[in-house]
């Protein structure tokens, strides 16, 4: 049996929270997701704060998928998901993301599940979700959440180390 042995400096996932979000074999209907050197497939899909470029448009959240960003406002005004997912992707339309982190695990493991089910190629929710995607070249981002307080500390012997 082999075992997984953790080196410094790397996580080690406990493959128990992994779900079929991670299938290597999924791809998207959106194309450039999957390409081999793509940083944001399909199982791969973080959040941002962004506007359209050399626009007056407010902030609001996206979610990265291949050399496009989902718009969440835009996503939440079609109203294509119910219940947890609904509820994060309006907290997440916002001018940041703290919203959307209050919520917790259940609410943002919902938010994934329903972004990879729609953006999945042979999602019935194609044609609408196309509507919501902004190409990454066309915009600008900002900080994504706002910080209300910081601390620095040391956070493992190695940060101290690096430090001195």
């Amino acid at each position: 049996m082999n075992a997984i042995v953790p080196q410094p400096d790397s996580p080690v996932i406990d493959p128990a929270l992994l779900d079929e979000t991670h299938d290597p074999r999924a791809r998207s209907w959106v194309e450039s997701a999957n390409r081999a050197e793509c940083e944001f497939p399909i199982q791969n899909l973080p959040f941002a704060v962004f506007r359209r470029a050399d626009s007056a448009e407010d902030f609001r959240g996206g979610v990265a998928i291949g050399d496009q960003i989902v718009d969440l406002a835009a996503l939440d005004k079609l109203g294509a998901f119910e219940a947890q997912a609904a509820r994060g992707i309006h907290a997440g339309a916002g001018a940041s993301l703290n919203s959307l982190m209050q919520l917790g695990l259940p609410v943002w493991s919902a938010v994934r599940h329903a972004l990879f089910a729609g953006l999945r190629e042979g999602s019935s929710l194609q044609a609408r979700l196309r509507k919501c995607l902004v190409e990454q070249s066309d915009a600008q981002f900002t900080v994504p959440a706002h910080i209300g307080d910081y601390t620095d500390f040391y956070t493992s012997i190695h940060h101290a180390t690096a430090v001195g």
